[in-house]
């Protein structure tokens, strides 16, 4: 595939934002006339995860198609706001063109860094600076949406942190934080056998370590590499996949009503095929 030239980059962007215009005209597609910057908002996040699975299991072009989708919605949202004379397209362009600059100082300004966790130290000092100087949140941890989902908002803040000075030297320090939790989730467990088991300061304390454990392998993930919000997704994908076999296996009836050492000996059997 040859590299498209910046004028026809230009064409391209240039009549989607005309078919943008042309949907939201007085004499445009109904429901695109319906949508406002608030009804338009939750499309931009499903479009995202839609981006997001191409990204990890698609086709260059299922990629090309949803990132086509989620600048539609950008574009949508902001053309919406144009009529209102709130901002448009350009505002939202030269606020990220402006924050990129100022935020790689070491590219467009005298700033020598080569290391690319470096930049991320400075690229979280400089956020910090800017929310002082609008006096915002300025804690090492600010920043992070409380919207994300919440293994990838443990990421996130796991990463501020660790930009910030408070780490584990490596990934051993951190997988035995979670192992720590791991033993102190066994010790409230002790006794329970399911949900029944559980009420009032006992629920909350097991669900406390839960969550303590979740978090702590969120973080090893960190020193790893690993994203922990897509290591679940793969992990959610591989149990479907073999729970579909297994179904397939057992014949007419799938898995109800079935003996759980039958289900499991069948399970094995899915998981070894893959």
């Amino acid at each position: 595939m040859s590299e498209p030239s910046e004028e026809t980059r230009i064409e391209s962007f240039d009549r989607m934002l005309g078919i943008v215009d042309r949907l939201r005209a007085p004499d445009g597609c109904p429901w695109d006339r319906k949508q406002t910057v608030e009804t338009m908002a939750p499309h931009l996040i499903e479009e995202a995860y839609e981006l997001l699975e191409a990204v990890e299991c698609g086709s260059d072009r299922d990629v090309i198609e949803e990132a086509g989708d989620v600048m539609m919605v950008v574009a949508m949202i902001c053309r919406i706001a144009e009529e209102a004379g709130r901002f448009d397209l350009g505002d939202a362009s030269r606020a990220i063109a402006e924050k990129l600059v100022r935020r790689h100082p070491h590219v467009f300004g005298e700033e020598q860094i080569t290391d690319a966790d470096e930049v991320v130290g400075r690229w979280e000092a400089i956020k910090k600076v800017e929310r002082e100087e609008k006096a915002e949140d300025s804690s090492a941890l600010a920043g992070v949406p409380k919207g994300l989902p919440a293994l990838q908002r443990a990421r996130r803040t796991c990463e501020k942190a660790a930009a910030a000075g408070f780490a584990w030297e490596d990934a051993r320090g951190a997988l035995a934080k979670l192992k720590e939790e791991v033993a102190e989730l066994e010790a409230e467990l002790e006794g329970v056998s399911g949900e029944a088991d559980l009420e009032g300061e006992h629920e909350a304390r097991v669900i406390a370590e839960l969550g303590d454990v979740l978090l702590a392998g969120a973080h090893l993930g960190r020193y790893l590499g690993v994203d922990p919000e897509g290591a679940c997704r793969e992990a959610v994908r591989r149990f479907e996949g073999r729970f579909r076999s297994m179904e397939s296996s057992l014949g007419k009836g799938g898995v109800t009503g079935r003996p759980l050492a039958e289900l499991l000996a069948a399970w094995e059997v899915a998981k070894a095929s893959g």
